[in-house]
């Protein structure tokens, strides 16, 4: 479990860092490069529950 904290730490601070260059230059690609990571966040997150859930009802 410690492995997967470490990962949504450092997925975050990516996601931080890309927005935060987006703001300071303006760059489309760092917007594009945030918006990807929180979408693989997102998505990565969901499937770390459903597997919680499953041993759970299991």
């Amino acid at each position: 479990m410690l492995i997967f904290r470490w990962l949504a730490i450092l997925c975050a601070i990516g996601i931080i860092v890309s927005f935060a260059l987006y703001v300071g230059t303006g760059q489309e690609r760092f917007k594009r490069y945030g918006l990807m990571a929180m979408k693989w966040a997102v998505l990565a997150g969901l499937g770390f529950f459903a597997v919680l859930i499953l041993e759970r009802i299991a």
